[in-house]
């Protein structure tokens, strides 16, 4: 029998999206309808394997071979770059990356900023590449009280609608780049597994994009 294609899936709205892309695909994904508690799913015709794991584990079981697909955010990907391939915008979970602060926050003022984000690489890279010199502050939690408390000038940080930011006194400084769940696989799958092609395929007429650029870079 043939041994299922295991695909790691971030936990809430990306596994949502990814489930009704590849019904739209033509799968049958009722098995992943009645979840309860359950984190490790297979389809009735021995297919596909489905892990539900948190975004920043999607890569970690992927590049452990755990796992021959995964789909989590770009977000992810740009803090975890190694260690496998990005082949497919799936063009689901849009949002983008940006850089805010209070009304008062002056970008040209030329002092050494505090950048507080989730996302250090990121920010770093942002900055390094505008040939800033910035302290990055590393924050887990509700990163939008930073500027508000003095703790940073600027935050660097996923923005959807911006109501978040707006709730909190916060206005969009610049836009870094454009956010959005990838399909990565692992290297050595991607050699043995011919279905992993085929699978790639049928999605990538769906979301009408080409391969991604395996080099892609932050300012793309």
């Amino acid at each position: 029998m043939t041994k299922p294609m295991t695909i790691a899936l971030t936990k809430g709205r990306l596994e949502k999206d990814t489930v009704k892309l590849f019904e739209q695909a033509g799968f049958d994904m009722d098995f992943m309808k009645d979840k309860k508690r359950k984190l490790i799913f297979e389809s009735p015709d021995g297919h596909f394997r489905f892990l539900l794991v948190k975004a920043v584990d999607v890569t970690t079981y992927v590049r452990h071979g755990v796992a021959d697909l995964g789909v989590v955010g770009k977000d992810v990907l740009l803090e975890h770059p190694y260690g496998y391939y990005e082949m497919l915008d799936l063009n689901i979970g849009v949002c983008k990356f940006s850089v805010a602060s209070t009304p008062d926050y002056d970008p040209k003022n030329h002092r050494r900023k505090r950048i507080a984000s989730k996302y250090p690489i990121v920010a770093s890279t942002h900055f390094n590449q505008k040939n800033e010199d910035v302290e990055i502050i590393k924050i887990e939690g509700s990163v939008e009280i930073s500027p508000i408390l003095h703790l940073a000038d600027a935050i660097v940080d996923i923005v959807e609608t911006g109501n978040t930011l707006k709730e909190n006194g916060l206005t969009i400084v610049e836009d870094i780049c454009r956010i959005s769940a990838r399909l990565i696989v692992n290297k050595a799958a991607l050699k043995s597994n011919p279905q992993i092609m085929l699978l790639m395929n049928q999605l990538e007429k769906l979301v009408g994009k080409e391969q991604v650029n395996m080099n892609e870079t932050i300012n793309r």
